[in-house]
This record gives C-alpha cells, sequence and structure tokens, in this order.
C-alpha cells in the first residue's frame, strides 16, 4: 500500500509538472511567435508605404530592409523586383509564381511557405506591388526557440521527477510509520488477546467437566475472570483512544481547581502503592486553576499515577508534585526505576511502544503514555519524559486560568 501511494504521488506530482511546463512553454512559444509575425507585418507594412518609382518601374530604387523586396508588374506586363536579392531577379518565372500565388490568396497578408517567405499587397492605384519578407531567420529562431525550451523542459522534468521520490518518501514516512505501527499492533494484540482467549477456553472446557473439586472450580472461575479482565482493559485502552481520534468537535472546557482534581486522583491509589510497598509523597500546591475537561485530566493523572506504580522499585518513593510557574503550572510524578534511554524517552509516547518489548503480566499495552500525550495535547499543553539514574519523572505543562 505504502509503494502504491508513493508511486501515486509521483505520477501526480509529475503529471502537474508536466502541464505546467507545457502550458509555460507554449505560452513562450506562442506569444515570441506573434510578436515576431507583428513585427515583421509592420515592417512589410511600412516599406509598403514607402514611394515605389512610378515613373521609372524597370529602375530599382534604393536598396531597402535586407531581406525584404517587392514585386510588380511593369507596363509590358512583364514581371519585376526590386530590394533585397533573396531571390534570383532574373528569374521571370519565379517572380511570376510568386506574385500570382501571393495576388491570388484572400488576404492581403499572408505566407508562402513552399519559399519561406511573408507577403504583403500594396494595392496601389498606377500599379500593384507585393512586398515579401524572407522568414527563414524567423523560423530558425523559433525552432531553436523551441530545442531550447524542449531541452529545459526534460532537464527540468529529470530534476522534478528526483525530487518527487525524494518528497514521496518524506512525505509518505508518517503513513508508513503508522502503517508499520498498526501492522506491530495487530500483531501484539493479537498475542495480547490470543493468550487470555486460551487460558478462558480452556478453563470453561475445564468447568464443564465433572470430575474435578469445588476448590478446582473456584479456580478456573478465578481464571476466567482475570482473563476478562485483562481483556477488557485492552479494549477499553482501545475504545479511548478511537474516540479521541474521531472526536469531531471540541469538548467545552470549564474552569477547574487543577490542585482538587490531582488530590482526588492520588486517593485511590494510596492502598494500591502500600499493598506495593511504595510510599506516595505529594507536594501539590492549592488554588491552580485550569481550562479544561474534568474527567479528562482525572484520566491523565491515573495514567501516570499507574505508570509510576508499575514501573518503580520496591521499597521506594514516588513523589507527585503540581506547581505554579507566572502562566503555566507543571504537574509531575517521579518514581525510582529502570533508566529509560533517550531513544525510549522520544518513542515512549507513541501508541503501542513499550520500553519492555518483553509481554509482562501487568497489563501494560504501551497505549496508556499515548492516551495521556492525546489528553494533553487537548488541553493545549506538553508532556515529556526524563530520566536520570535510574530516577524517572513524567511532566505535565498546562497553561493555568488567567484571573
Amino acid at each position: 500500500m505504502i509503494k502504491r501511494l508513493r508511486r501515486k504521488f509521483i505520477i501526480v506530482n509529475m503529471a502537474i509538472v508536466t502541464v505546467m511546463l507545457a502550458v509555460i512553454f507554449g505560452l513562450i512559444l506562442f506569444f515570441t511567435k506573434s510578436n515576431m509575425e507583428q513585427d515583421n507585418i509592420q515592417m512589410l507594412r511600412s516599406v509598403s508605404m514607402m514611394p515605389i518609382q512610378r515613373d521609372m518601374p524597370d529602375k530599382a530604387p534604393q536598396k531597402t530592409l535586407p531581406s525584404v523586396f517587392a514585386v510588380y508588374r511593369t507596363p509590358d506586363k512583364e514581371y519585376s523586383a526590386w530590394g533585397s536579392e533573396v531571390v534570383d531577379f532574373s528569374d521571370s518565372g519565379l517572380l511570376s509564381e510568386i506574385y500570382n500565388t501571393a495576388v491570388n490568396k484572400e488576404n492581403e497578408t499572408g505566407i508562402l511557405k513552399e519559399y519561406n517567405l511573408r507577403f504583403h499587397i500594396n494595392h496601389n492605384p498606377k500599379h500593384k506591388a507585393v512586398f515579401f519578407a524572407d522568414i527563414s531567420g524567423e523560423i530558425k529562431t523559433l525552432r531553436q526557440l523551441a530545442c531550447t525550451c524542449g531541452f529545459i523542459a526534460l532537464l527540468s522534468l529529470i530534476i522534478f521527477f528526483a525530487i518527487s521520490i525524494l518528497l514521496a518518501y518524506w512525505i509518505v514516512k508518517p503513513a508508513q510509520t503508522a502503517w508499520n505501527q498498526q501492522k506491530q499492533f495487530v500483531a501484539d494484540a493479537s498475542h495480547e488477546l490470543k493468550t487470555p482467549l486460551t487460558v478462558i477456553m480452556t478453563n470453561a472446557e475445564m468447568l464443564l467437566e465433572e470430575n474435578h473439586s469445588a476448590d478446582k472450580s473456584m479456580q478456573f472461575s478465578e481464571s476466567i475472570l482475570t482473563m476478562s479482565k485483562q481483556m477488557r482493559g485492552l479494549t477499553e485502552s482501545l475504545l479511548e483512544l478511537a474516540r479521541s481520534d474521531n472526536r469531531s468537535k471540541e469538548i467545552p472546557f470549564e474552569d477547574l481547581d487543577f490542585s482538587n482534581i490531582i488530590s482526588e486522583a492520588i486517593l485511590p491509589f494510596e492502598p494500591l502503592y502500600y499493598e506495593r510497598e511504595l510510599l506516595l509523597n505529594c507536594d501539590i500546591q492549592d488554588n491552580i486553576s485550569v481550562k479544561g475537561d474534568s474527567p479528562q485530566l482525572c484520566r491523565l493523572a491515573d495514567i501516570l499515577l499507574d505508570n509510576a506504580m508499575k514501573y518503580s522499585y520496591p521499597n521506594t518513593a514516588v513523589t507527585v508534585s503540581l506547581k505554579k510557574h507566572k502562566d503555566y503550572c507543571i504537574f509531575s510524578v517521579s518514581s525510582h526505576g529502570d533508566t529509560i534511554t533517550k531513544p525510549d524517552l522520544k518513542n515512549i509516547f507513541k501508541r503501542f511502544y513499550r520500553v519492555d518489548k518483553a509481554r509482562s503480566e501487568n497489563q501494560s499495552y504501551g497505549l496508556g503514555l499515548s492516551i495521556a500525550e492525546s489528553i494533553t495535547k487537548e488541553h493545549g499543553g506538553r508532556i515529556w519524559a526524563e530520566s536520570d539514574n535510574g530516577i524517572n519523572v513524567f511532566k505535565v505543562k498546562m497553561n493555568i486560568k488567567q484571573l
């Protein structure tokens, strides 16, 4: 799919560039040709206004422009010419042919393609003269211009083709990354779902048998319940991300006491931290107000507190802090655990990304921090992680409500 998308981008881009170049160079040739024709016709008309030695028609006047000559019929019905020696003036047959061909044309100005001549008929009261201009130079100039335009167009297409390839890889890269993440997630989610489903089916089959004790039945039921909760956790995380992606309109924010939200979010975690032999320290500054959605901000705090609880060393302290700084506040959760590497710090908020690639039993699917980032962005804030000497800190920066 990515290759087809990249190929389509290149084809569309090259089609647009080709049409643009064809239009641009076509207009250049058209206007150049038109201007040259108008200048040449104007020159012919100007020359035709010059006096022709009517009293001595057989005598050639002073030489005119190098590429212009005139052909006329003498009183004794012979053909004569004067001006530039573009044609053989002694060849009366040639003079007669070009004269009569021009006179028989419907327009007083036109082109004799077979002779590369442009003509203009001067209807003189005494005798009719046809003025000719050699357009060989004009044709040569247009051909050279067409060749130059063609060369430039071809060179431009080659350059634009190379640029299109680079742009295709650059533009499609996010889609390719998302596609790779999606494939990775499908593989991970399939494994995460397959394992509990297998356990549930196995324990359900065991329950159908009659040759086991009540304790065994209870054990099978507990296993089914545990695996069902694990599947529900994954499903709820996916649904939450889907709702975040497909939200068609913004949630109306209201003025909230962020300090109170964080304090209330901490309460359910105190017994859980106690069971895991973790000390929970709080440093919450009072009366910090923000504009936002209360359920989402509670979810944000829950994700960071749960993440710290899962990955902290036993018998260590987790510190939750909320401090005001001028026009913004910093909400942070600090814990002691394995140091997060720099590459992991950059990728930890990506969907389906887990620092520990091995599948653990802590129901971590690599979705929580992605949900936290989505919530933070919706509230106009920023979330990031820092890690140094086994101390991992997740920080959220949000604008406070201006009084």
